[in-house]
């Protein structure tokens, strides 16, 4: 994160996140003694994921973007390359517009993002 200012507002998100997530177990029926091992499974795949776009982001070129998403969005289809492309495309261009956005505007949640139709 750029600013540490922002990270007490990252912090409070993603904590907003997890008890939404734990709510909406319960709301399914998992029992109370099993929501705490569906919490562990979820934050893995979380940190997993954010983990790979990180990486795939500090990286030249798309290919390990496209490849991170094509595994876990597309679950290795390769018949959906075409559409993990384009979503590497404006994920990269997301991180771009997002890097420029002042921290006052993003703690406001005034944030812009590109539009997606504009990604060929």
């Amino acid at each position: 994160m750029r600013d540490p200012a922002l990270k007490e507002l990252g912090q409070g998100v993603f904590d907003r996140f997890c008890k939404d997530m734990d709510d909406n177990l319960r709301e399914m029926g998992i029992g109370d003694l099993k929501v705490p091992r569906e919490m562990k499974k979820i934050g893995e795949a979380f940190y997993g994921r954010s983990q790979a776009y990180q990486a795939a982001l500090g990286e030249p070129g798309d290919e390990a973007l496209v490849e991170a998403i094509t595994r876990n969005i597309y679950g290795g289809s390769l018949a959906e390359m075409a559409a993990a492309r384009r979503l590497a495309v404006y994920m990269r261009g997301v991180a771009g517009d997002l890097a420029g956005q002042t921290t006052a505007d993003l703690a406001a949640g005034q944030m812009r993002f590109p539009d997606p139709a504009a990604v060929p």
